[in-house]
């Protein structure tokens, strides 16, 4: 199936793969949870959440929600749906998603195509996965910059009752204006916004607030991350993810015209690993190991997310080595990463996070 697909524009096997897992009858989710589901470390406790294993898929592949329940029972302990934005919006004009199979990497530039938080909210809440869901929620193309924390507000309260978690998206390189949210002050009014908003809901519904995550560019400096991070401390929040794409094009094996003709856009996959490994080392450290961390950005095996994990990720997330792996790369992963922590001389999977920080 995977050939087939591509074979396809990246864009179109992507739509092709997500509805045939939305149509998919139960008798198949059912095989597929049999065959993929796996609990290797027992329950895992992440910011007053339980999780059934350390494997995530990262937010973009189902943005609408509408197949989570399949992609559930392909063995993820967790998903993030979206990014969701309070207006309906196309993205961008379209090829916006593009393959570079020599650096198993994916340029995307979709910006944000999805059909609304009021839409996303209902679909959801008639058809929530079998696991941990988490909500990305981003600004709107049509907000003003200026109004980018009401925008926020309105997703965040239309998809809180939804969301076992959500994650603040300021790191997408393909809403402009978006990345400047990271900046100190404007990431502390944003921050300081939501989680006031969170309390009131939260009093309102007789519950605890809903861990709030942020998820982080890998192409901010150290002087920036550390301020981001000291942000993120001070307004409480549950954890980080690191990291969304990068624009940086370099040291790619794919010929420079092939990369020049997919324009602009976010780099995922292979390239990243290393970067986005430091970075996840370079948080843990900053936050003295106290702070969450979902390590993303170039897993492909089981290795790959042994190596985030001992920088410092206590979860990891997959897209872009999902795509290119194929739906047996989670059970693959939790296999594996339950034989290499036993290897490496550990218990459990929490003795093993951050492990490998001082050899960073």
């Amino acid at each position: 199936m995977r050939s087939v697909l591509f074979r396809l524009p990246a864009e179109t096997a992507h739509e092709l793969a997500l509805k045939s897992l939305a149509s998919a009858p139960s008798f198949v989710t059912s095989s597929l949870n049999n065959r993929y589901r796996r609990s290797p470390f027992g329950k895992l406790q992440r910011f007053g959440l339980t999780f059934e294993n350390p494997v995530g898929l990262a937010a973009g592949f189902d943005k609408d929600g509408i197949a989570l329940s399949s992609l559930a029972s392909l063995g993820f302990g967790f998903i993030e749906a979206g990014t969701v934005t309070f207006h309906p919006q196309p993205g961008n004009p379209k090829p916006r998603l593009f393959r570079l199979p020599l650096d198993r990497a994916l340029i995307n530039r979709a910006g944000f195509n999805n059909e609304g938080a009021k839409s996303f909210a209902r679909r959801v809440s008639r058809a929530r996965p079998d696991c941990i869901l988490g909500v990305s929620i981003g600004k709107s193309k049509v907000a003003p910059f200026e109004d980018a924390v009401a925008d926020y507000l309105k997703t965040f309260e239309l998809v809180n009752d939804v969301a076992d978690y959500l994650a603040v998206n300021v790191s997408s390189p393909n809403t402009p204006r978006l990345r400047e949210l990271q900046h100190a002050e404007h990431l502390d009014q944003l921050l300081a916004a939501l989680q006031k908003r969170n309390q009131e809901l939260a009093e309102q519904h007789g519950d605890k607030p809903k861990p709030l995550l942020l998820k982080l560019s890998p192409d901010l400096p150290d002087d920036e991350l550390a301020d981001a991070i000291a942000v993120a401390q001070r307004r409480k929040i549950s954890g980080i993810i690191a990291t969304n794409t990068t624009t940086d094009r370099s040291n790619l094996r794919t010929d420079a015209t092939v990369i020049a003709q997919c324009g602009e856009g976010g780099l995922s996959g292979a390239p990243l690993t290393s970067r986005a490994r430091t970075m996840v080392a370079k948080i843990y450290k900053l936050t003295g190991g106290t702070m969450p961390i979902i390590g993303v950005g170039g897993i492909f095996t089981a290795e790959d997310a042994w190596q985030m994990i001992a920088s410092g990720a206590s979860l990891v997330q997959v897209y872009t080595g999902f795509i290119y792996e194929g739906p047996s790369m989670v059970a693959q992963i939790n296999d594996g990463l339950r034989r290499i922590i036993s290897r490496e001389g550990f218990v459990s999977l929490d003795e093993a996070v951050g492990s490998g920080v001082s050899a960073v």
